[in-house]
């Protein structure tokens, strides 16, 4: 049986080590070790929350008072009597805003302690994102990949906002409040109110769990629906090349049908747990307001009593009718949550070992060392291929479809690492050294250049960071394709759209070399750099390339092999092995594989 292995796991996608798990993960962003101010702001909204709570419980008791005041009934305290029933009734209306305000500055308080902590999480999963194996993104939809990080950060963001703020105070305003009812009444309305609240949270949980997994349904046709859409729209010509409107349209339509079953049940059962909560509540109430009207009738109670007791009950009902959708809402941002931390538990499958050196290049000498891999362990690719090439020699490397040349270039730039043998740089295991310093030292200009949706300078900038204005000009010569864009109404300033969709094939590649040549380093892989290009074209980049190359370490992938008879030694794979290599007059001298590739290339042009 084969091994699961970490992309596996992750396509299986859901949390891991449950809602506490999940709470635990997100605790040092809220409360960091090394972060003084933000411990400061937190027991500060905290202080302000409890306080909030206590000027809340207070002010029902205003409100009794002042009634009781102006029915010339009940013993109020001399403090409260002195006040008079309009000066109670402005305490009352003071602790309301009070209310308000205190919440509202705790909210502010807490603010950049939240933003901060969604700030951190965005940037720490973006950034693992980019660590991860190209094996991971390869097995990943894009559109399911963003659609994870969005909802996931949005689910901090409502946990922050509701755990701390809406279920915390709910929870200590129902302890004073039951407090109050025990001492001021009696405990058969400290009983009534705890029954109710009882049957409303047991049914409110039961039925939002209910509701929980059809919207976990709802949120898987969501991200299959945005897959197909997104899919689909980075594939727009291929859409309209095959006239497959209609059909892209049927796909989105059956994702969009389940979405909307789904949709349907989470709105059906709203409506139940709607009503079964309302139900509960105004039982609840009535038999507590009654209770509450026989004290008065017997004398046990005054009107403020009675006014007293609506008023918590009211007050603690508002909060409750809006707990299904936050616990639902809390339970759902758990689970986006948990998807979220899944991704950030996925190990990068190429890692740094520790204290790894930087790579340190004394001429660009590449060796591969009977190297073996395969992206799946039941179909080897590579089967102990050893390859020397020389610093500032130029190697093409050529053969069939599926010969494994461009599984090189991978190997070389370490999107993976070999599963035998090794592969070295003047010397340098580079499972030895640190990704970034071997990204430093390589220039790859890819067979399919994707661009940034942004402008060509950008694009072409991206070669080097700090490049000046006028270098990236010279970049763009060396790419003959500075005339082309300053013939453009905005020049440099033209945006290319999406994957450089607004540029042809051949410009696209001419800025991606163009971006290599203001990169400059000492290693240059080209993996079918001129595919794109028209000869005559073809022929000034090839002067570039060669331009290029001068002093410098290059490897050219080419299934063209007209584009690499100059080169100081040619190779030749079939099958993940080298089978003959040498110069290309030798080569032809030999008659063998390369010949008779390159005999048959010759044949079909003169045909063409």
């Amino acid at each position: 049986m084969r091994r699961l292995t970490p992309t596996d796991a992750a396509l299986k996608g859901g949390p891991k080590g449950g809602a506490w798990n999940v709470i635990r993960r997100v605790t040092p962003y809220v409360w960091p070790k090394d972060k003084l101010w933000v411990k400061r702001r937190v027991v500060a909204a905290m202080t302000m929350l409890i306080l909030s709570k206590f000027v809340a419980v207070l002010a029902p008791v205003l409100y009794k008072e002042a009634v009781d005041n102006l029915a010339g009934e009940g013993q109020s305290a001399a403090w409260m009597l002195g006040m008079g029933a309009v000066g109670l009734t402005i305490a009352y209306g003071m602790t309301r805003v009070m209310t308000v305000g205190m919440n509202q500055l705790r909210d502010v308080i807490f603010a950049k302690v939240g933003q901060g902590a969604l700030r951190a999480l965005a940037l720490e999963t973006f950034t693992h994102i980019h660590q991860l194996s190209m094996r991971y993104h390869i097995a990943r939809k894009t559109g399911g990949l963003s659609r994870i990080i969005e909802r996931g950060v949005k689910g901090v963001d409502f946990l922050l906002r509701f755990l701390l703020f809406s279920i915390g105070p709910l929870i200590l305003e129902l302890l004073m409040v039951a407090i109050i009812l025990f001492f001021v009444f009696d405990v058969w309305y400290l009983a009534a109110v705890v029954v109710t609240i009882t049957l409303y949270v047991w049914f409110t949980f039961a039925v939002t769990e209910w509701r929980v997994r059809a919207r976990q349904e709802m949120n898987k046709q969501d991200t299959e629906a945005n897959q197909k859409a997104i899919d689909s729209l980075l594939n727009f010509e291929t859409v309209k090349y095959f006239g497959a409107e209609k059909r892209e349209a049927a796909r989105y339509d059956d994702s969009m049908a389940l979405y909307q079953v789904a949709a349907l049940k989470t709105n059906y059962s709203l409506a139940f747990l709607n009503f079964g909560q309302s139900l509960f509540i105004t039982a609840g109430l009535v038999v507590v307001m009654v209770m509450a009207a026989m004290g008065v009738q017997s004398g046990a109670l005054t009107v403020g009593d009675f006014v007293m007791v609506n008023a918590y009950m009211i007050q603690i009902t508002m909060p409750l009718n809006f707990l299904g959708s936050v616990y639902r809402e809390i339970r759902q941002a758990l689970v986006d949550m948990g998807d979220m931390f899944d991704l950030l538990g996925q190990p990068a499958e190429v890692v740094d070992k520790p204290n790894a050196p930087d790579l340190k290049i004394n001429g660009g000498e590449v060796v591969l060392d009977k190297v073996k891999f395969g992206y799946d362990a039941e179909r080897p690719i590579l089967k102990g291929v050893s390859l020397t090439i020389g610093a500032g020699e130029t190697v093409a490397i050529v053969g069939p479809s599926g010969s494994g040349k461009s599984t090189i270039g991978r190997l070389l730039f370490r999107f993976y690492d070999v599963s035998d043998g090794g592969v070295r740089i003047d010397g340098q295991d580079l499972r030895d050294v640190t990704q970034e310093s071997l990204h430093a030292q390589i220039g790859v200009v890819p067979q399919d250049t994707v661009l940034f949706n942004d402008s060509i300078y950008y694009n072409i900038a991206y070669g080097r960071a700090d490049a000046s204005e006028e270098e990236v000009f010279e970049a763009a010569r060396g790419a003959k394709i500075h005339d082309f864009i300053t013939s453009l109404p905005d020049g440099y300033n033209t945006p290319v759209g999406e994957r450089g969709l607004k540029l042809s094939g051949g410009e696209k590649q001419r800025v991606g070399i163009a971006r290599t040549l203001l990169k400059n380093p000492p290693i240059l892989l080209l993996d079918e750099a001129t595919s794109a290009l028209d000869s005559e074209t073809e022929r000034d980049i090839q002067d570039s390339l060669a331009a290029m190359g001068r002093g410098r370490t290059v490897i050219t992938i080419a299934h063209r092999l007209s584009t690499v008879v100059d080169a100081d030694r040619i190779v030749v794979l079939e099958a993940g092995e080298v089978i003959e290599q040498g110069s290309h007059d030798e080569l032809l001298v030999r008659n063998a594989r390369y010949a008779s590739m390159w005999y048959r290339q010759q044949t079909e042009e003169d045909v063409a």
